[in-house]
């Protein structure tokens, strides 16, 4: 009788071939308990990410794609294809630390109602990445725009979104969990389903463990467990895009969990908070010339932002009239 997987382990990458090899790489020593299948899923990378999977890592299920799926339709096709107890979505600009994938396999199965476990998030010179996050709210986003969060990181009233007030050295249930690394349990997954496709990037992750809530499961952060995530990988190839990604899928997430009134509080928050990191973004390339091409990047990406808000509320406003 074939023993059962106990980890399906999914990579989906974009054109990150140095980071996949080393997060590849690091699974090695992540587990050395546990039978674990790797799937990569490709999404049409131009790089060479697909010669150096099949060259270096014959024992990994590359799934190569034609086209771009984003990161929801891609992780779909790696979970179809899974055979493991749990699930770990992994990103591909994710480094995993000595037995990372045991410990948290031991404690999810020892508590029986964890639906999704997060490790605890190290940036790549060893400080913290937040990685946890309460549910949007009006509140927080209010918070957020004003950066009364950043002013006051410590207060539960006002530090919301980012939960930055939280022991990061505590095991406790969260709202949600950054998408750069989960390990789902089967059971939980086959009530929740897969993600969400109509987020091509961006918001999944919220968007899977409110549903993930709503259908009676625990998220849970685990920093007895421990990952670098790089990030920004694929996004600083196309900042503004990504920018504007990012925003459209926060708008989406709010059309599915909020109604009509919350929704144009959480738009005029939004729209002040792009304004307000534009005129930032204005003032520092004024102010400091070696910056100047860093300082425009990022004000045209909040202007995109600014006017595709502006856009959709016109179109809003037109359709009602």
């Amino acid at each position: 009788m074939d023993r059962i997987t106990d980890l399906s382990v999914i990579i989906v990458n974009w054109n990150t071939a140095e980071l996949l090899v080393q997060c590849l790489e690091s699974l090695g020593v992540a587990s050395k308990r546990l039978s674990v299948e790797t799937i990569v899923v490709d999404n049409a990378s131009t790089d060479n990410s697909c010669d150096a999977v099949k060259k270096d890592f014959p024992s990994v299920r590359l799934m190569e794609c034609n086209t771009n799926l984003g990161f929801s339709k891609a992780n779909n096709l790696g979970i179809r294809a899974a055979a493991g107890q749990y699930i770990c979505l992994i990103n591909s600009d994710v480094v995993l630390s000595e037995s990372c994938l045991d410990r948290m396999y031991e404690y999810m199965d020892q508590h029986s109602r964890i639906g999704i476990l997060g490790p605890k998030v190290l940036n790549a010179d060893g400080t913290l990445q937040g990685s946890i996050r309460q549910f949007p709210s009006v509140w927080n986003t209010l918070c957020r725009t004003l950066a009364l969060d950043v002013l006051l990181p410590k207060s539960r009233l006002l530090g919301g979104f980012f939960m930055r007030f939280a022991n990061p050295d505590q095991v406790i249930a969260v709202d949600a969990l950054s998408g750069c690394f989960w390990m789902v349990r089967r059971d939980a997954l086959n009530q929740i389903g897969l993600l969400d496709e109509g987020f091509f990037m961006y918001a999944e992750d919220l968007d899977y463990c409110k549903r993930s809530r709503l259908k009676g499961w625990e998220n849970v952060y685990f920093p007895e467990a421990d990952i670098i995530h790089f990030g920004g990988a694929s996004s600083a190839r196309a900042p503004v895009r990504f920018l504007t990604e990012n925003l459209k899928a926060t708008v989406r997430y709010l059309h599915k969990y909020h109604g009509p009134a919350e929704r144009v509080l959480f738009s005029g928050a939004i729209l002040f908070l792009h304004l307000r990191r534009a005129l930032t973004a204005m003032a520092l390339y004024l102010l400091r010339s070696t910056e100047r091409n860093k300082r425009l990047t990022e004000m045209k990406a909040h202007a995109a932002c600014i006017l595709w808000l502006m856009r959709i509320s016109n179109t809003r406003i037109a359709s009602t009239s």
